[in-house]
């Protein structure tokens, strides 16, 4: 084999790209060598960026959308042209769904070799289509410079608009040809003021919640990076928060003002919808979201949003203020301070009663009650697993009952991007590998994914990966069998139960075969201690619960 002239890869645009990526912060990167993409690879131990080698594009993608909820910035994968790329379409499908920070780098038929369907290895048709067809946008670049540029324009969306996934293919030739690009345009660039909303609508807004006597305030994920400033608003109001999913934890769960991420249970939606001003933040408002079309109004409706487009979707807004939620907030309690709007002594501590809604404990018994009518059995081992978790675990769901039926509902998380789960696009195989992302971003915090035996069906070939890349890391199977719900699906509609009913293999053995601690539960009481002792234990631990056979 002929020697590689290294000095020719010296400063190549693979290395501009990740140099840019890096200047911004990103610490990580998820993916798989491949024959093309490896001038994408060669910089990183230099640039001092870890590479997570997952056993499938797919679980890059959800790797790497569980390294962002912990970093504040976009997770970054990297895949070789064609079916790798091809592998993550779901990962990619799935960050447009939930608005989260994606940029996805590929390599591509070098210049002038497009269409010309002479069967290279990995030739696609049209993959800068492909994807742009599910990403917000997807850019063939031409040259190095044009590389470095998308880089900067993925960046600008995130801090200023929807975060969503991005996907920048660079042609062979450019990707290992020499970059040309200076240092000073590699660097990252200020990010811009967060937008305050329009001065008039803040106002307009204001005025309108003042006047309130029984304001709710609708959390989404959107509203994430204003925690504090949602905190702020609901006591100065003494409003009760209900969050989507994706914005469960923006006020802390245990709040006396909380009613959970229960957005979806009737008895949450109806105080939201009796308000006199609902005051809606960061969030489109979707059926998913809502699990019933659409969320009605009895008042006035306040929508903040950082998109324009989203101010009136599902739900018309009485008045609508486009901004950083944060910041549009941050501006209406100024303008009820500059109002006088409310008595000092109105005002709520964190540890007062609510002040205009009296009854959110007979509230919270009905959302509580509801949920345990929905699937009791379920419910109740949701309540020893959220049991066993320790006050500031961070959980990766995946869409299994056990999750979207239960565990959401009953877990209470004091912060933000604690429960890594998608809601709407409610793909199977997310959880494991979201899991190894967040524990791969920080170490203070026990990660633990709770995941059915269908769902890890779809990304078991992650248990390797988190081995291999030694994290302290808990599974929790939870196996109903196969598709317990869409076995119920067939019975309502009279079909008789066909592709439903899964073999299963030993669980436990496969995990200890991966290289985890592996155990089975065969009893109701000993699901919670079994748990605890395996997130003190350390190292990937793997908790198998067959909830039909428990004692």
């Amino acid at each position: 084999m002929e020697a590689v002239n290294e000095e020719q890869y010296a400063d190549t645009a693979g290395r501009a790209v990740l140099e840019t990526i890096r200047a911004y912060g990103v610490t990580a990167v998820f993916g798989i060598p491949g024959t093309h993409n490896l001038e994408l690879y060669r910089p990183l131990a230099e640039l001092d960026m870890r590479a997570v080698t997952n056993r499938h594009e797919q679980g890059a993608g959800y790797g790497a959308d569980g390294w962002a909820h912990q970093t504040g910035l976009p997770g970054v994968v990297i895949t070789t042209s064609g079916p790798g790329l091809q592998n993550a379409m779901s990962a990619i499908g799935t960050a447009f769904c939930e608005s989260r920070p994606l940029i996805v780098l590929s390599p591509g038929v070098a210049l002038g070799a497009e269409f010309r369907d002479v069967g290279t290895l990995h030739e696609t048709k049209d993959a800068t289509a492909m994807v742009a067809a599910i990403a917000e946008w997807s850019r063939r670049v031409t040259s190095a410079a044009e590389a470095v540029d998308a880089v900067h324009d993925a960046f600008a969306l995130f801090r200023t608009g929807r975060p969503r996934p991005v996907h920048i293919e660079i042609p062979l030739d450019v990707l290992e040809g020499a970059a040309g690009v200076p240092a000073a345009a590699r660097a990252a660039r200020p990010a811009p003021a967060p937008e305050r909303g329009d001065a008039e609508a803040v106002a307009t807004a204001a005025a309108l919640i003042a006047r309130a006597t029984s304001p709710v305030i609708v959390a989404g994920g959107g509203s994430t990076g204003a925690a504090a400033e949602v905190t702020a608003l609901a006591e100065r109001l003494g409003a009760p928060v209900v969050t989507t999913l994706n914005g469960k934890g923006v006020l802390d769960e245990t709040h006396p003002l909380s009613l959970g991420s229960n957005l979806r249970i009737a008895s949450a939606r109806e105080v939201a919808e009796t308000a006199d001003v609902l005051i809606v933040l960061g969030s489109k408002l979707g059926e998913a979201e809502l699990w019933v079309p659409g969320l009605e109004a009895g008042g006035t409706v306040v929508r903040v949003d950082i998109s324009a487009a989203q101010l009136h979707k599902n739900l018309e807004a009485t008045v609508g203020i486009v901004g950083d939620t944060a910041a549009v907030v941050a501006g209406l309690l100024d303008a009820l301070d500059a109002e006088g709007a409310l008595e000092a002594e109105g005002a709520l501590g964190a540890d007062a009663a609510p002040r205009t809604w009296p009854e959110l404990d007979a509230r919270r018994a009905a959302i509580a009650a509801e949920v345990h009518g929905i699937l009791p059995g379920t419910v109740e081992l949701a309540e020893r697993i959220a049991g066993a978790l320790p006050d500031d675990a961070i959980v990766a769901g995946d869409s299994s009952q056990i999750v979207y039926l239960a565990l959401a509902n009953v877990l209470r998380q004091s912060r933000p991007h604690s429960l890594l789960y998608t809601p709407t696009y409610a793909t199977l195989g997310y959880g494991l590998p979201a899991a190894i992302g967040a524990r791969v971003a920080q170490t203070d915090r026990p990660v633990v994914t709770v995941i059915g035996d269908g769902a890890l069906m779809f990304c078991v070939n992650e248990l390797v990966t988190a081995i291999e890349q030694r994290l302290d890391l808990t599974v929790i199977c939870v196996d109903n069998g196969g598709y317990a719900e869409i076995k119920q699906n067939e019975i309502d509609r009279g079909i008789r139960p066909i592709g439903v009913d899964l073999v299963q293999p030993d669980w436990a053995a496969l995990a200890a075969a991966f290289g985890a601690s592996a155990q089975k539960v065969g009893r109701l009481e000993d699901v919670a201690p079994t748990i605890a002792a395996a997130v003190a234990a350390g190292g990937v631990q793997f908790v198998h619960v067959p909830q039909t056979a428990l004692a």
